[in-house]
């Protein structure tokens, strides 16, 4: 390799985190973050890690976006016939990371996934770009394919198809929310010496945030 793994080291001295600093709920501690990735213009602030397990306990991730955000927790969306779609409908807890390298930051939230309403799928598919709405149908997201000439002939005859009409959202594609049981606050120190600060679940509306060794 042209450089030592080993070797590969950034020192963290941006900022600090302390347990005054944290707002009352994890909500409200990541909107103010995520704004603060905005306006350091992150690269896809809103990308994020989402890793799911077998029912024998098998991890998988992947990159996916996350597209709403309330006190019900973390939305994205995607096609439910796919590989975490199928997972997810075995065994719903998931994990969700993001990670701003530019303002040496991390969240890490864990907790239970449930599907969205369709009233809330229909809004978000509406609201996509015709090209995406398109792609929606046309992938049969996770399936083995031939080749890309598969999908580019498809694209093209879907393309034709709805050229004067409105592209209705597949059945088989919408979104998920993560509900939170844990979200990790994390920020990069000097000496690897991290601030890791945890909010927890204590009752239905309480969160209770600890301190945790890096």
């Amino acid at each position: 390799m042209a450089k030592n793994l080993a070797d590969i080291r950034t020192e963290y001295r941006a900022a600090s985190l302390d347990e005054s600093d944290m707002l009352s709920t994890p909500f409200e501690q990541f909107d103010k973050w995520f704004k603060e990735a905005l306006v350091a213009e992150v690269i896809e602030p809103n990308a994020m890690n989402l890793s799911t397990a077998t029912p024998d306990g098998k991890p998988t991730s992947r990159i996916v976006l996350l597209k709403g955000l309330d006190e019900k927790g973390f939305t994205f969306f995607t096609n439910y016939h796919s590989d975490k779609g199928q997972l997810l409908a075995i065994n719903p807890f998931a994990s969700l990371t993001f990670f701003w390298a530019e303002l040496e930051r991390q969240v890490r939230i864990s907790g239970v996934i449930e599907k969205v309403s369709h009233k809330e799928s229909d809004i978000y598919f509406a609201s996509r770009p015709k090209g995406s709405q398109i792609g929606a149908w046309v992938s049969e997201q996770s399936t083995e394919i031939k080749s890309r000439d598969v999908l580019d002939q498809k694209l093209q005859e879907l393309t034709a198809h709805y050229k004067d009409k409105e592209v209705s959202r597949p059945p088989h594609w919408g979104g998920y929310r993560l509900i939170p049981e844990t979200v990790e606050f994390w920020q990069g120190r000097p000496n690897r010496l991290h601030d890791r600060l945890k909010y927890t679940k204590n009752g239905d509306d309480f969160w209770k945030v600890i301190r945790l060794s890096p």
